[in-house]
């Protein structure tokens, strides 16, 4: 039987807002990417993701972003390796108060946004984001795009690391994600998704938009909890694993 993760990331909001919508899809993922306030959420919002998970017993990740509310950190912003390495220092202590408070433990970190994707390609910015996560501690987990330059960094500083994979994205030949720009970027068919990540888990393949198959390596897979159908999209996705012989499990229990 394959196992694989499923992360969500949450907390991406303010107040009282969406929590009912988290609080649901908590019950269909294994892994929860908890915004720490650059990008979205707020102290208020972080206390209560991060006490949900932990009543649902689902494991905790700092989600740190660039420092852009209004373009929810998805907005390239030119910063220095050292810039990128303090904001995740940052960030992951910010959300670590809180896991600590509820008597909780964070497994991993996955950054958000503009910074996950330029980490992805830029070594320099990656190996800082990965020290960074080392520094603060080196038990825990990064998440990162399968085959880019954020698994290498973490890897080469001696961190687990887990390589991610999109259920609603599609992917370019080099194994990089359609930008959001393009028509193409994302899946909008259940059906269509959830058949490209049970060959992604179960072959380690995923066509590109060129028509070409790229090998890719499945450890976890986002589904995006900000989309209009996102808690049918995670109950789906459960049953269809479910019937494709998958296992669901944390990252760090695999």
């Amino acid at each position: 039987m394959n196992i694989v993760d499923i992360n969500c990331d949450m907390g991406e909001s303010f107040g009282a807002y969406r929590m009912g919508r988290d609080e649901e899809i908590l019950d269909y993922v294994t892994s929860a990417n908890i915004a720490c306030g650059f990008h979205a959420g707020d102290p208020t919002t972080m206390r209560k993701t991060v006490r949900l998970a932990i009543e649902k017993n689902v494991a905790i990740g700092a989600h740190p972003g660039l420092q852009d509310l209004v373009g929810f950190g998805r907005r390239e912003v030119s910063i220095s390796p050292e810039e990128a390495h303090d904001l995740v220092v940052y960030q992951i202590g910010a959300l670590s108060g809180f896991v600590k408070a509820e008597g909780g433990k964070i497994q991993h970190v996955k950054p958000h946004g503009a910074l996950y994707n330029m980490a992805a390609k830029n070594a320099e910015l990656a190996e800082a984001i990965a020290k960074a996560v080392y520094q603060v501690d080196p038990e825990l987990i990064l998440f990162g795009l399968a085959g880019s330059e954020l698994i290498k960094a973490g890897k080469k500083i001696g961190l687990k690391t887990a390589s991610e994979v999109f259920a609603d994205r599609t992917y370019q030949q080099d194994g990089s994600l359609t930008s959001r720009r393009e028509a193409n970027a994302l899946i909008e068919d259940h059906q269509v998704a959830v058949d490209q990540v049970v060959r992604m888990v179960k072959e380690g393949k995923v066509q590109s938009v060129q028509g070409e198959d790229v090998s890719i390596q499945a450890d976890t897979i986002c589904i995006h909890g900000d989309g209009e159908h996102a808690l049918e999209f995670a109950q789906y996705i459960q049953t269809a694993f479910a019937e494709a012989s998958i296992n669901m499990k944390k990252v760090s229990e695999s």
